[in-house]
C-alpha cells in the first residue's frame, strides 16, 4: 500500500485491477489473444508490436479485421475494448503499434513518412493472411481516426480484390478546421520543419478533452501509460497535412465497400469531410451514419448506451458482408 503522499501506482490495463491478466479479461469475455513483435521486411527494417484477437476456441472466425490506430494512441489500451467485441462477435482482429507509437521501435509520436508507415503495415498484415488457417476468410480493414485516412491510402495502394470493405470511424480524411493550424501558421511550420522535423511545438488542443465525452473515461484514457501526451512533432504535422490533402484530392478514386461513422459533434475530424467522402466515393457499397451530439471518441468516450449502438451498427455492417448477398444489388445507403 502506497504511503501517504505517494503517487498512486500506474495503471495497467484499461479495465482496472480485475481481471488481473489480459488473458483472464479475454476469457471473461469470450476472446483469446496474444502479443508479439514483427519485424517489417521494407527498407529499414522496423520492430512493430502487435496483437491479435480471436473468438475462442475451438470456434473458426468468419472473417479477419485489421486495425489501425489513431495518433498518439496504441493497440493496448483502450482500443482493446473493441477488438475484444469484435472477437467473440467472431472475427479475428489484428493490429500493430504504428512506427513511433505504443511500443513499436521509433522516436514517439513522429511520423514523417505516412507511406512507409503504410507498407510497413501491409507487410505485417499480408503475413497474417498468408498463413494456412486464414485462407479464404473475407479480409476487412478497420480504422479510426488517422487509422482510417491510413485504411483509405492502404486500400488506394492494393488491389481492390484485397478487401472485402473497410470500417472508417470518424476517419480523418482532412484536418479539421477546428484543430488546423490557421495561416500562416501551415507555410511557417512547413519552412521551419526541414531543420527541426522532431521538434515538438506544434500548438493543439488537448485531444482527451475534446474526444472523450464522459468525465471518468477522460480519466482512464489519460492514465495510458503509452499514450503521447506531447505536442505534435513539426514532421507528423506536416506529412499528416500532406497525406490529408492527398486524400481530399483523391476522394472519388475510392472504390472499396465501407462504412463511415461518425458524431456530429466531432471537433477533431469533420464529419462534413465524412459526408464527403461518401458522395465522392465510386463504391458502388457504401454506408455512411453520422451520430447526433457524439465526440471523436464514439467507441470507448461516449456513454455505453451510445457504444453500444455503433457498435451494433459495425456488427451489422460485417455480418452482411460475410455472407453471401441473394442478388448481385449494392447497396448505397445513407443513414443520419
Amino acid at each position: 500500500m502506497a504511503a501517504d503522499g505517494d503517487a498512486p501506482a500506474p495503471a495497467v490495463h484499461f479495465w482496472g485491477d480485475h481481471p488481473a491478466t489480459e488473458a483472464e479479461y479475454y476469457a471473461a469475455h469470450g476472446a483469446e489473444g496474444e502479443s508479439s513483435y514483427f519485424t517489417t521486411p521494407n527498407e529499414g527494417a522496423r520492430r512493430l508490436f502487435t496483437r491479435a484477437w480471436r473468438p475462442r476456441a475451438p470456434a473458426r472466425p468468419k472473417a479477419l479485421v485489421f486495425m489501425v490506430h489513431g495518433y498518439g494512441n496504441d493497440i493496448s489500451w483502450t482500443f482493446q475494448s473493441t477488438a475484444v467485441f469484435l472477437a467473440r462477435s467472431g472475427f479475428a482482429c489484428f493490429a500493430a503499434d504504428l512506427p513511433g507509437h505504443g511500443r513499436s521501435h521509433g522516436l514517439r509520436a513522429f511520423v514523417p513518412d505516412l507511406d512507409a508507415a503504410v507498407a510497413d503495415l501491409l507487410a505485417f498484415f499480408r503475413a497474417v493472411r498468408a498463413r494456412e488457417d486464414h485462407a479464404g476468410l473475407p479480409c476487412f480493414l478497420f480504422g479510426e481516426s488517422m487509422g482510417g485516412a491510413i485504411c483509405l491510402l492502404i486500400h488506394l495502394r492494393t488491389r481492390p480484390e484485397e478487401w472485402a470493405g473497410a470500417v472508417l470511424v470518424a476517419p480523418m480524411c482532412r484536418i479539421s478546421d477546428r484543430i488546423r493550424p490557421p495561416w500562416p501558421l501551415p507555410e511557417i511550420l512547413t519552412f521551419v520543419a526541414r531543420f527541426a522535423p522532431t521538434a515538438a511545438i506544434v500548438p493543439t488542443a488537448d485531444l482527451i478533452e475534446k474526444s472523450v465525452k464522459v468525465p471518468a473515461k477522460r480519466v482512464i484514457a489519460a492514465r495510458n501509460p503509452v499514450r503521447y501526451n506531447g505536442r505534435p512533432r513539426l514532421g507528423t504535422v506536416i506529412e499528416l497535412l500532406r497525406a490529408t490533402d492527398e486524400l481530399a484530392r483523391r476522394l472519388g478514386e475510392v472504390t472499396i465497400p465501407f462504412l463511415v461513422v461518425h458524431g456530429s459533434a466531432d471537433e477533431v475530424t469533420d464529419p462534413e469531410v465524412s459526408r464527403a467522402l461518401y458522395e465522392a466515393a465510386a463504391s458502388k457499397d457504401k454506408t455512411i451514419k453520422i451520430y447526433d451530439g457524439m465526440l471523436h471518441s464514439m467507441l470507448f468516450g461516449e456513454p455505453d448506451e451510445n457504444i453500444e449502438r455503433v457498435r451494433g451498427d459495425i456488427l451489422a455492417w460485417l455480418n452482411e458482408r460475410c455472407t453471401p448477398p441473394p442478388t448481385s444489388s449494392h447497396r448505397n445507403i445513407t443513414v443520419e
